[in-house]
């Protein structure tokens, strides 16, 4: 995948093995406190006492998914919502062609603009997109597992 332009690999490489157990081991203390608010204790760079920090559910669940892809072994990167993708970022996030974008585009499924001749979309229109389009297949898969049981 081409990374947008302000966006850094996991430290330009993919984790070790050493990232992945750490990471399993944080997202397993965090997955255990889960049920209720997750609570961790930092120490303050300044005084060196220990800060208690909440996290929101939000920001549990956004941390579980992270760890889980690290602690996988698969390379991560951070797109911030209001980015602004090229036509091939916008492709690679979706898993699809660059011509099939630009149709897509040009049907007026997916919303742009021009910067100069150059098309840019918002990740959180891309994001959008895929979302409605992870769901119509969902829903899809869905009827032809129904209709496969109806078979037996």
């Amino acid at each position: 995948m081409t990374l947008p332009a302000n966006a850094l690999p996991f430290g330009n490489r993919l984790p070790s093995a050493d990232d992945r157990q750490i990471a399993n081991q944080l997202r397993r203390i965090l997955a255990s406190q889960k049920a209720g608010e997750a609570k961790l204790h930092i120490p303050d760079p300044k005084t060196r006492k220990p800060v208690e920090i909440s996290l929101t559910p939000a920001m549990s669940d956004l941390f579980l998914e992270l760890l889980r892809h690290i602690g996988s072994g698969d390379a991560v990167t951070l797109v911030p919502i209001q980015q602004m993708l090229t036509t091939q970022q916008a492709a690679d996030l979706l898993n699809i062609s660059r011509p099939y974008l630009i149709r897509l585009i040009e049907k007026g499924d997916i919303p742009h603009s021009m910067v100069g001749r150059h098309r840019r979309l918002k990740a959180e229109d891309v994001f959008a997109y895929k979302a409605a389009r992870d769901k119509i297949r969902s829903k899809a898969m869905d009827e032809l597992i129904a209709d496969g049981s109806d078979l037996y």
